[in-house]
């Protein structure tokens, strides 16, 4: 406990600010600069009111504490137990950058199936309900997280540190991609080009139509970086396709170039 409420200042400050530089960013760009300068493919036209981006900065503080944490927990106090290396010079540098691709899906499939379970009728009602009043997500959505499900989340990095013989910078730089990503996830736009759904990668990488298809239906696109396990097990969605390639050529209607605060 000592430990934790040492370095917990630090941590919090680190972690809330990859938040507010990926979210913060990303709204800065696609919802003020260029919502009014230039038509982007946005995938629901319409766009969230100021109550719905402070909710879900409210709620990502919370779970921005909660991740600093276990991330305190982890790589401290779990120190003499994980497999962790000290330092860099353990190992050659080549392997650092390869351990990434075990914590890639690892983390794929861990939130995959930790989503799915909180789509069970009482976890929802009592728990993910609060990520999901977000129908139409923006950038401050990535975090928006019920205290309950934040620890969920958070405890990938536990997860990585008993299964990945890495050093706990790369978690931690992983975890500043994963940060991006999920902002793009709820990004409210498409950035993949037309037709990218349908190539042979494509197929297998999570967009920000999928996700926003998540968040708007309630039901399947579990997948956080891929859609392989929503192909695997079935909960892609049947109108995913339709939808990507209505959102890869959608222009933003005149009427909605006003800023909605």
């Amino acid at each position: 406990m000592e430990a934790i409420l040492e370095k917990f200042p630090f941590a919090y400050y680190h972690i809330a600010l990859r938040y507010f530089v990926a979210a913060g960013l990303a709204f800065l760009v696609f919802y003020v600069i260029f919502r009014k300068r230039m038509p982007l493919r946005k995938i629901q036209e319409r766009f969230p009111k100021a109550k719905d981006y402070l909710r879900d900065a409210g709620y990502s503080l919370i779970t921005v504490a909660i991740f600093a944490v276990i991330s305190i927990w982890s790589f401290k106090v779990l120190k003499p137990y994980h497999l962790l290396f000290d330092s860099f010079e353990s190992m050659p540098a080549w392997y650092w950058p390869l351990t990434v691709i075990p914590m890639f899906f690892i983390h794929d499939f861990y939130f995959y199936w930790a989503h799915r379970l909180m789509h069970h009728p009482k976890l929802f009602k009592q728990v993910h309900k609060v990520h999901h009043l977000s129908t139409n997500p923006s950038p401050w959505t990535a975090y928006a997280f019920h205290p309950f499900e934040a620890v969920i989340e958070a405890l990938i990095i536990t997860i990585l540190c008993f299964t990945v013989p890495t050093h706990a910078a790369i978690i931690v730089l992983f975890m500043i991609f994963q940060i991006f990503y999920n902002v793009y996830g709820h990004l409210g736009y498409e950035l993949y080009p037309r037709g990218f759904n349908k190539t042979w990668i494509g197929k297998y990488v999570n967009t920000s139509v999928a996700h926003n298809q998540h968040h708007h239906k309630f039901q399947g696109n579990y997948g956080l970086y891929t859609l392989i396990w929503d192909r695997v097990f079935g909960t892609l969605r049947t109108d995913y396709d339709d939808a990507y390639d209505r959102a890869a050529t959608r222009r933003v209607p005149a009427k909605e170039t006003v800023l909605n605060l």
